[in-house]
Parts: structure tokens; C-alpha cells; sequence
């Protein structure tokens, strides 16, 4: 018989992403075993995370500051916004060093299915961002399901007014790769998507 306050535990856990009730009670029971080391220091932080963790407003990523860090940084470059689904997409980018503009977080995408609008998401916001005479380029950092194009296409509609130029990741083969292996969507935008070398 389990006490009603692991039941509890184990019930919140498993409403993580990726945690089932099995991986939920391996956790739980994991955190128990180890309330010193692991379970108390996490309470705290995440008690402490509630507290401090406010979404920047003006490009909806996460962190202990308004403006976040990355739209405080003045090095950055103000000609680039990077437009992304989610937070998650937002940290996967900044992750590789390799994009030094601005970013704007979606908050989803476009989904007749679920019910999601223009107004659900961020895109007005954004539409009022790229108006501004710094931004040069927009790049549509979309995952390529239906939903993300769609909404790449509907994004790239209410941009056309301005007046910044518009670009989408590349899509196809990946980095170590092998061709027989790839998916018959995955190959034909590689194709269409080929180039000069």
C-alpha cells in the first residue's frame, strides 16, 4: 500500500513531459532514497525557480530578468530576429553559439485541429517587433510538421508589410546522414532545397 502524499508525488511527476506513471514512480522513488542529496536541494530550486523566473516581454524566453539576458545584450545583432515555437527551440539555437540576434517565442503553432489562432500565439507581438526600422531579416525557425509551415506561411503573409526580408531554416539530408535511411519527405526537400557547390 502506498501513503496518499507518494501517490501525490508520484501523480505530479507523471504529468512531466516524457514521465509515465512507471518512470514517475522510478523517480519518486528515487528522490525518497535520496531526500538529502537530491529531493531537498530540488524543492529548493524549485521553490526558488517559481519566485525569480519571469518571461521577458518582449520576446517571451525565460530567465530572472525583464528583458531577459539576451534582449538586454546590446552586442547582439538588433538586424536579426529569430523566430521560434517555443522556449525549448529558443535555448536548442542559442545553445550552438552560432545566432548573435534577437529572438522572438511563438508560444506554439497555428492549429485548426486544437483550436489555435493568430491570438493564442505571440504573432501580433511579433508583427509590432519586426515593424521596427532596426530588423532587417526575420528567419522562421519552425519545426517542418504541417503546423509549423502553416504558420511560416501565415507569418511570412503578416510580415509583408515590413518591409524585412524573410528566411526559413533548411530542411533535409543531416549532418551524418545516410540517404537510404531518410523519410520520403525529408528527401524530396532536400532536393528541392539543393545547392550550388
Amino acid at each position: 500500500m502506498i501513503g496518499t502524499d507518494i501517490e501525490h508525488l508520484m501523480k505530479l511527476l507523471a504529468r512531466l513531459p516524457g514521465m509515465g506513471p512507471r518512470s514517475a514512480r522510478r523517480a519518486a522513488l528515487h528522490l525518497l532514497k535520496n531526500r538529502e542529496s537530491l529531493m531537498l536541494p530540488l524543492s529548493q530550486a524549485l521553490g526558488r525557480a517559481a519566485e525569480v523566473i519571469t518571461e521577458c516581454p518582449e520576446c517571451h524566453n525565460l530567465d530572472t530578468c525583464a528583458p531577459c539576458a539576451i534582449c538586454a545584450d546590446n552586442t547582439r545583432d538588433r538586424s536579426l530576429m529569430c523566430v521560434v515555437e517555443d522556449i525549448s527551440d529558443l535555448w536548442a539555437i542559442e545553445k550552438t553559439g552560432s545566432f548573435r540576434g534577437y529572438y522572438h517565442v511563438l508560444g506554439g503553432t497555428l492549429s485548426a485541429l486544437d483550436g489555435i489562432t493568430p491570438e493564442d500565439l505571440s504573432i501580433p507581438h511579433l508583427t509590432r517587433r519586426a515593424a521596427d526600422d532596426a530588423v532587417r531579416e526575420v528567419i522562421l525557425a519552425l519545426n517542418a510538421t504541417i503546423d509549423g509551415q502553416t504558420t511560416a506561411h501565415y507569418i511570412a503573409d503578416c510580415l509583408q508589410t515590413c518591409h524585412v526580408g524573410i528566411s526559413q531554416l533548411a530542411h533535409g539530408v543531416p549532418i551524418g546522414g545516410q540517404i537510404d535511411y531518410l523519410d520520403d519527405g525529408t528527401l524530396s526537400t532536400a532536393l528541392r532545397a539543393r545547392k550550388s557547390v
